[in-house]
């Protein structure tokens, strides 16, 4: 640990990491540079760890002082990271769906189809929505061909959205699946009624096939973002930033999400001494990690080490 750093409670020996960590909390708080900097002390400690960003404005390069793309990049012996691209999501996700469509619907609406696609293309929901899906393509590739995930939140209610996505989008696929199982059921029945010896379209649907693959896909993540996975918030030692990140800690672990050790990031020589002891007390059940200000910013591999963040439940 930093010798300037200060945890609240003891690490125990045989403490394992959680297979995926999300760093949340409000925007300046350092959440990239911490997430940087704990995937360092996993990779350091033997654990082929990959660390993404999925705030819309990547700063995860930034920190690191190295170029990063959509793939990942190979920093270390068992240290990879990534800025998804959302934009290339969206688009990949519009072309499958007209491909879908074309498959599916009459050739007459499809320009309708396609207009509607392009105005949804440009909605800030396609593209939480697509970022959803390259971390849950990550998730699926943990344990694998990684040991463990570290996420570099957006700030808290961009972080809220994204974890609940999965649970949130199911409903509203399984709706279409109901849609589309209806339609399915009028054209078996037609099929029925003039005779047809062709299986039941309800079995032979590409598109409803699909659409029950997502519902599962979903459904999965959202199981697995409970079990799996803790949210480690950051905070500064300002009244504000306190208040917002309590209220973020009791969205989060309503929602069922378990909370680890709270990082109070960037405490200076001489803070208010009121806010570091709420923190403290707020806190103190999962723990509190305090980290001094720095008096270089930590940019680069050797210097985020140095940070020492290294509590992971």
């Amino acid at each position: 640990m930093n010798p300037g750093a200060r945890a609240a409670a003891d690490t125990p020996a045989n403490d394992v990491p959680a297979a995926i960590t999300f760093f949340g909390g409000k925007g300046g708080v350092g959440k990239t540079t911490l997430a940087a900097a704990a995937a360092i002390g996993l990779a350091d400690a033997g654990w082929r760890t990959l660390v993404i960003s999925t705030d819309p404005a990547h700063s995860l390069g930034d920190a690191f002082g190295l170029p990063l793309e959509d793939s990942p990049r190979q920093l270390s012996e068992n240290l990879w990271a990534a800025e998804p691209d959302a934009e290339a999501a969206v688009q990949r996700r519009v072309k499958q769906v007209t491909e879908d469509a074309e498959s599916a619907l009459p050739r007459e609406i499809m320009p309708a189809v396609r207009r509607h696609l392009a105005h949804a293309t440009a909605t800030p929901g396609m593209g939480e929505s697509a970022l959803a899906d390259l971390l849950i393509d990550a998730m699926d590739r943990v344990p694998g061909e990684w040991d463990r995930l570290i996420v570099d939140s957006a700030p808290t209610g961009h972080l809220l959205r994204m974890i609940n996505l999965p649970a949130l989008l199911t409903p509203w696929v399984e709706g279409l699946v109901r849609q589309r199982e209806r339609v399915a059921s009028a054209d078996s029945l037609v099929a029925g009624m003039v005779g047809s010896q062709e299986r039941d379209p309800a079995e032979q649907d590409p598109l409803l096939e699909k659409l029950r693959a997502r519902r599962g896909k979903l459904e999965g993540a959202a199981a697995r973002l409970r079990a799996d996975a803790c949210v480690q918030l950051v905070l500064l030692p300002r009244h504000m930033v306190l208040a917002e990140t309590e209220r973020a800690a009791d969205q989060l672990a309503g929602a069922g999400f378990r909370l680890g050790p709270v990082v109070l990031n960037q405490v200076p020589d001489r803070p208010d001494p009121r806010v570091v002891e709420a923190a403290r007390n707020r806190f103190e059940p999962q723990g509190v990690l305090e980290l001094p200000l720095a008096e270089e910013e930590p940019v680069g591999i050797a210097r985020l080490r140095s940070l020492g963040v290294f509590r992971h439940p």
